[in-house]
């Protein structure tokens, strides 16, 4: 009997857990010698076809299905196609896009034989090893799909429910990774858990339906860090829904990871950064530069909006700590933003994007509400007058607040942002050009009308020519500084790259061309002169003009490790 886990990932470098858990727990009991459980990773960029084949050809006996929002569509049309070529094939879901609203799945996708409802590791075992496994060696003692709780099934005409399964101590969910089979997740990041469940209510997110937090005991938990730091694993991303959630499991991890940095693997938290504490500060404030990076959901600053979405958060607090954790300059921070929400019209996002803004992050994700199955916001999005698309991944067209175009024209935005800002590429020149603006989200929607007026939307800039898109905008925007904006955009082209061909804006330095070649002597360097100090500027200001000419040298052998900048000193010519 050969049972075959299938995931499509949003991208090649990610990796599922859910199906390697579900193997390794099946293959730790003995009675799985009689079947054979393979997994099969794919990507949404693979194309269909592909994917069809090698399932195919791979000739399982079952399929099943690791189902989320953003493969929902592509699995539905592929698990169609495959029941056509391989009717015999009975086909499994799994996963929180089909878990939570079983009965309509199987409604609507007639191909398959039955979903995996919650928590899937015992089920599937039984699912695997107790029924299949047996129907083929031990018919007689092959359990009945009615006996096995934590499924819902075809049974002739019918749709059966076996009921919610217990949730499982978490010491039993198996460590997926060793070292003989570290290498098939080369390039990917790999994805831990140390806890499941959360026990906030935010109405928009499905992890709300658990409230039973579950935590990994911390011996087990060091053990398996242990095992990522010794195989230099680049990056680590804790899927726990809000890591600190309990001080003592939080800052315990913190501690080991600090003490045993092998100064290469880097470990990706979510947290509620008004719940940090003071000693967890202490510790990360200790940590080398990008050991650790936070994702923090503040989602937006309007008080009635995080009322009516159920949600816990001291905004102050948050605000504090996230200021607290910067200043460190020493960890990269991820906030988070979600239009869409009740209340929230389009002037109000504004000013959540800007107090969001003002805190400085690493990133900042503007972010779309999706009203996903079986979360409490599903329930009230008729109150709300929320509708959304009726197909995954469930995203808001509008509400009683925000209309459709305020909708596309907040996406104009965001792609602003994700280009501008979260690249890092552009620092220097939008610190000078936000003084141009009112608040920091109006020069990022004047920026999206003036792409959308080029047509850049659809005619998109290649990477360098983006530098130029934004001396033009800055150029119109604020004419009296051009020639900074010039000066500006050099810098921060130069900090991110050594250029082979110098840019058409950059100022010339022919004359200093003999200054430059002594003063690079054998230096893998670049160096550049300014009419301003840019690694001396106070961002809160307009730079100011120096009194001689600034010699700005650029080490690409030693870069940051937040940002992938280079490395920027001023060097004094006589």
């Amino acid at each position: 009997m050969k049972i075959l886990l299938c995931a499509v990932n949003a991208k090649y470098i990610h990796s599922n857990p859910a199906i390697h858990i579900l193997q390794a727990y099946s293959k730790s009991f003995a009675e799985a010698e009689n079947v054979e459980i393979e997994v099969a990773e794919y990507s949404v960029n693979n194309r269909p076809e592909e994917v069809l084949a090698d399932i195919y050809l791979r000739h399982p006996d079952v399929a099943a299905f690791s189902c989320y929002i953003w493969n929902w569509e592509y699995v539905r049309l592929l698990l169609s196609d495959l029941h056509s070529v391989k009717p015999e094939l009975d086909i499994w879901a799994g996963g929180p896009e089909v878990s939570f609203d079983a009965e309509r799945v199987l409604g609507e996708n007639p191909d398959i034989k039955g979903v995996i409802v919650g928590e899937g590791e015992v089920t599937f075992k039984e699912l695997a090893i107790d029924h299949y496994g047996r129907m083929e060696s031990d018919r007689e003692n092959a359990v009945d799909l009615k006996h096995i709780k934590g499924i819902c099934y075809r049974s002739g005409d019918e749709t059966v429910f076996t009921g919610n399964r217990s949730l499982m101590d978490m010491d039993e969910v198996p460590f997926i990774y060793d070292s003989e089979d570290i290498c098939l997740f080369d390039h990917k990041i790999l994805y831990y858990e140390s806890s499941r469940g959360c026990p906030f209510s935010c109405s928009y997110c499905l992890s709300s339906v658990d409230k039973a937090v579950r935590f990994r005991s911390l011996e087990k938990v060091y053990s398996e860090l242990q095992f990522f730091l010794d195989n230099k694993v680049p990056q680590v991303k804790f899927i726990d829904r809000t890591f600190n959630i309990r001080h003592e499991h939080s800052l315990g991890i913190l501690k080991y990871i600090r003490e045993h940095d092998n100064g290469i693997t880097n470990f990706h938290f979510e947290i509620a950064a008004d719940l940090l504490s003071d000693e967890e500060l202490e510790v990360m404030s200790d940590m080398r530069p990008g050991l650790i990076q936070l994702e923090i959901g503040v989602q937006s600053a309007n008080t009635d909006t995080i009322k009516a979405v159920n949600r816990v958060m001291d905004l102050d607090k948050l605000t504090g700590m996230v200021r607290a954790v910067r200043e460190m300059n020493n960890i990269h921070q991820h906030l988070d933003l979600i239009a869409g929400l009740p209340y929230e019209d389009y002037a109000s996002f504004a000013r959540s994007f800007n107090v969001v803004y003002a805190m400085k992050p690493s990133q900042l994700q503007l972010g779309f509400l999706k009203v996903l199955k079986g979360s409490p916001m599903e329930e009230a999005a008729g109150k709300y007058g929320i509708i959304y698309k009726n197909r995954a991944p469930y995203e808001v067209l509008c509400t009683k607040w925000l209309t459709f175009e305020d909708v596309l024209r907040l996406k104009r935005i965001e792609e602003m942002v994700e280009i501008f800002y979260n690249s890092h590429q552009f620092t220097a020149a939008l610190g000078i050009l936000e003084k141009a603006f009112t608040d920091a989200f109006s020069m990022f929607e004047q920026l999206a009308d003036h792409y959308r007026d080029k047509g850049y939307f659809i005619n998109t800039p290649s990477r360098i020519y983006r530098y130029n898109v934004l001396l033009e905008f800055a150029s119109m925007a604020d004419p009296e500084h051009e020639q900074l904006y010039r000066q500006a955009l050099t810098f921060d082209l130069y900090y991110r790259e050594n250029m082979k061909s110098r840019p058409e804006f950059a100022p010339d330095i022919t004359m200093f061309r003999e200054q430059i070649r002594n003063l690079r002597a054998d230096r893998q360097i670049h160096i550049d002169v300014f009419d301003y100090d840019f690694t001396e500027w106070d961002a809160d200001t307009i730079p100011k003009r120096s009194e001689k000419p600034v010699f700005t040298a650029f080490d690409y052998e030693k870069r940051d490790p937040l940002y992938g900048n280079s490395t920027v000193s001023v060097l004094h010519v006589r």
